[in-house]
């Protein structure tokens, strides 16, 4: 059974014609459809006699996302990484001192930081980054966690009512994530996270376990991972590459800039995957990951290409070299495994000098819903 397709149309004359009109009093744009699609479902809710609760919840979430939107939007352009750990840890802790000095990294490197803006972890994190390079994602809960007063007014602070579109922020706009010890919360978003990535249905990134030096803490999870999911088959060799786990705050650091060093961001085009670079790649490259990764490519080869149509249409990152070539759709953490390579590869056409400090990317838009082109089925 194939996914519910959104529809355009209510099915009323009447009421279709209401809604051109409505449409139309606002001032038409490219975005009409999806706002078209958004009232049609509203209403479709209503005539199948969704219960007042179901409507609570959508009409919610749709509030709690547009919040979210107005917060982050200002900040668009900023690379940002999610810091994940628990709200219970003492000032005194050194998985405290670790998460803020972190944060003090990466922030001097010109990224903000996301988190979920209570105390512990979350105000450690923070603290490092300043509150200027901060953003928080808090939830509303009986009891236990309240804004840190660190963010406590301020405008880039999101709250949230429902875990999931509060779940949905911190994946949505985050293009790095670092995971230091926590409870169950912790661990929540760690599997998830995982999940979204090694399904595809989140963009690929860098994801961090970060404790502090002699901590057993991710030790401890990456002996079960390994001897109860890898060992009898749950999960393959390659997932187990979609994380670093590290005790050094620059190493952390580094792991992350490295990820974007070259690899800008995807996006799906027909049949081809689109990998948008920060630098051009050598033709001896594209040949070395065809070679190296041709369980992934279900035909030809990877190879560079101007921007497709519909990245002209879109004005999508035009201006940047790509590579192209037929994913599997499945392989998600080998694809993981071949953006780090590329990074590898496009690091080492650079003069050493110029691989210290590699300036921040601007925080890069994936788009993994695919996209009808005109490239011939053989090309």
């Amino acid at each position: 059974m194939t996914a519910p397709r959104a529809r355009n149309t209510f099915g009323d004359a009447e009421v279709d014609r209401l809604l051109s009109e409505v449409l139309g009093s606002v001032g038409a744009d490219a975005n009409d459809d999806l706002v078209r699609r958004l009232l049609v479902t509203a209403l479709y809710m209503d005539a199948d006699d969704v219960d007042r609760l179901e409507l609570k919840i959508a009409s919610q979430a749709l509030v709690e996302m547009h919040n979210a939107w107005r917060v982050f939007s200002p900040y668009r352009d900023r690379t940002k990484v999610t810091v994940f750990g628990s709200a219970r840890t003492a000032t005194d802790h050194p998985a405290y001192r670790l998460a803020h000095e972190f944060a003090s990294r990466i922030a001097e490197r010109g990224w903000m930081i996301i988190s979920g803006a209570g105390p512990g972890i979350m105000t450690a994190a923070v603290e490092g980054a300043g509150v200027h390079n901060s953003l928080g994602v808090n939830i509303v809960l009986p009891a236990e966690q309240k804004a840190t007063p660190l963010l406590d007014g301020d405008p880039k602070l999101a709250t949230f009512r429902y875990f999931f579109t509060r779940k949905l922020f911190f994946m949505k706009e985050s293009d790095a994530f670092v995971l230091l010890p926590g409870g169950f919360g912790t661990l929540d978003e760690t599997f998830e996270l995982l999940t979204l990535v090694q399904t595809g249905k989140s963009y690929p990134t860098p994801i961090v376990l970060l404790d502090p030096p002699g901590s057993c803490y991710w030790q401890t999870w990456l002996d079960f991972v390994e001897q109860g999911l890898h060992a009898d088959g749950l999960i393959s060799e390659a997932d187990l590459g979609l994380y670093l786990h590290t005790h050094d705050v620059d190493e952390a650091a580094h792991y992350i800039c490295h990820f974007y060093s070259t690899f800008h961001s995807i996006r799906f085009v027909g049949q081809r995957l689109v990998l948008r670079l920060a630098r051009p790649l050598e033709a001896g490259h594209l040949d070395t990951l065809t070679d190296e990764f041709s369980d992934i490519i279900v035909s030809g080869s990877i190879e560079s290409i101007e921007a497709t149509e519909a990245e002209q249409r879109d004005d999508d990152c035009v201006d940047l070299p790509r590579v192209a070539f037929r994913f599997n759709g499945q392989s998600f953490a080998r694809l993981h495994a071949m953006i780090r390579r590329i990074n590898d590869l496009g690091l080492a056409s650079m003069p050493a000098s110029e691989q210290v400090a590699l300036p921040p990317v601007q925080h890069p838009l994936h788009d993994l819903e695919p996209e009808p082109d005109k490239t011939p089925a053989g090309g």
